[in-house]
């Protein structure tokens, strides 16, 4: 039986029903047919539509690689690389990292880079680092300190290792 695997630290905070989290190493193993049954892209389906929206709320902090083939929105801390279909990193939230997603939206800070398809910047986006992007959009009053190369969509398709950062 194949398992999918979600490693991350998680510190501080409280979970939804008001109980503490342990600030400690925490490793969440799910069979794959229990993720078959919400996803439709396994069962041949092209849309995203019906797996369902995670949060990561404002008390807490996960430093490691987040990975979801759906929609994920941040209003906490995150210290490591996140790979998502659609991000959103809300107007309280903080990524330092890297982020591959087909779509983003920053309404919160970033320090590190993004490779996405389509990035939207919201006016209280502060950013420093790189945003590589076929389609990007920034409202008057976002923040950047850095770079915003364009990319063609055949580079996005391409991309299974991250190029190195320049220091």
């Amino acid at each position: 039986m194949k398992y999918a695997r979600i490693k991350a630290v998680i510190s501080g905070g409280y979970t939804k029903v008001g109980l503490p989290r342990m600030p400690s190493f925490t490793r969440l193993t799910l069979p794959k047919a229990q993720i078959a049954k919400a996803h439709p892209k396994a069962q041949g389906q092209a849309s995203h539509a019906a797996l369902p929206v995670s949060y990561l709320r404002h008390a807490l902090t996960v430093t490691g690689h987040l990975d979801t083939d759906g929609e994920l929105h941040v209003y906490g801390h995150v210290l490591g690389r996140i790979d998502a279909d659609c991000l959103v990193v809300g107007r309280f939230g903080h990524v330092e990292g890297d982020i591959v997603a087909r779509d983003v939206r920053i309404e919160g800070r970033l320090n590190g880079r993004v490779f996405a398809h389509n990035v939207t910047l919201e006016s209280s986006a502060d950013i420093t680092g790189r945003i590589f992007h076929h389609t990007v959009t920034v409202e008057s009053g976002a923040r950047i300190d850095g770079r915003m190369p364009w990319r063609p969509v055949s580079y996005f398709e391409s991309l299974d290792q991250l190029p190195e950062t320049r220091q």
